[in-house]
């Protein structure tokens, strides 16, 4: 049973597949998931995953279900693992944002139906797809383009990290120290091949930037380190004076984003901005996820085009 928990479950060449199923019109799918239930699991908050999760079902022929945790009481009502068995039972997927990576982990070992990973505290795949599928759009294959991300070492920062250096590019991270990876997350990456460099500060980082990507300084969960956070990212918010630093590059966010915080809005309404194609992309990152792991899998109405 293939599953997707991290970009790191894709060989390079399936990464591609994906990649090129994202490219192609839902009409062109043949509606792998047509008839099937995909349970949608959502222990956290969420706008463009929710809705590109439920509308990607739909354009495969799925019939998606939304489920919140105080419904299902993970862990508390039920173990894990009891909870994918009785969704396994209905659904031909399970696609899950949660907090714990472990739960998702815990769910894939039984290799019941495909899981998914709509975002974790390790890693978000499905963002990385769309920001690879942004980036190329806007200035072609990511071999030596410069990508640097300035801020939190997070979830999203890795599954980045891990999808673009597999096709090339240059990854720069500009945070101060005591927020970037921990030892352990910097030698996984390493070992999965990744390349990327360390910068203090972030105009050291944006010299010959292809791209100025950047989240939120406080995530979901991080509100009592609200203070301490502002004041560790003092200098690091995105303004125009950054961005005229990185004279070509293109400015992108995984959104939500903090107006005023980690970015000013004449970043994310400028010209520059390419946010909104990024989160348009969200869509057809998963559309392709399912649609290949329906493939994989043999779990679908038909074959892919």
């Amino acid at each position: 049973m293939r599953h997707l928990l991290e970009i790191d479950d894709l060989t390079l060449e399936e990464f591609h597949q994906v990649l090129d199923l994202a490219k192609l019109d839902p009409t062109e799918l043949k509606k792998p998931l047509d008839g099937l239930g995909v349970a949608c699991f959502f222990a956290k908050a969420s706008a463009r995953t929710r809705n590109s999760t439920e509308m990607a079902v739909v354009q495969l022929g799925g019939h998606p279900i939304y489920i919140t945790n105080d419904e299902i009481g993970i862990d508390q009502r039920e173990s894990a693992e009891d909870v994918a068995r009785t969704l396994a039972c209905y659904h031909s997927v399970v696609c899950a944002r949660v907090h714990d990576h472990r739960l998702l982990e815990r769910m894939a070992e039984l290799d019941l139906v495909p899981i998914v990973n709509l975002l974790s505290d390790d890693g978000h795949p499905l963002q990385a797809i769309a920001d690879v599928l942004t980036i190329r759009a806007e200035l072609g294959p990511l071999d030596n383009k410069v990508i640097t991300y300035l801020g939190d070492a997070n979830n999203v920062a890795r599954s980045l990290v891990l999808a673009a250096s597999r096709l090339g590019a240059e990854i720069r991270l500009a945070s101060p120290p005591e927020y970037r990876f921990s030892d352990t997350d910097a030698d996984r990456l390493f070992v999965d091949g990744a390349n990327f460099e360390y910068f203090d500060r972030p105009e050291q980082a944006l010299e010959g930037a292809d791209v100025v990507y950047t989240d939120s300084w406080i995530s979901m969960g991080q509100e009592a380190e609200r203070t301490e956070r502002l004041k560790a990212f003092e200098g690091f918010s995105v303004d125009d004076r950054l961005m005229e630093v990185a004279t070509d590059a293109i400015f992108m966010h995984c959104l939500p984003a903090h107006r005023g915080e980690e970015v000013q809005s004449s970043v994310m309404d400028g010209p520059k901005s390419r946010i909104w194609p990024q989160a348009a992309n969200r869509l057809a990152s998963i559309r392709a996820v399912l649609a290949w792991l329906s493939d994989q899998n043999g779990t679908g109405s038909h074959e892919l085009a």
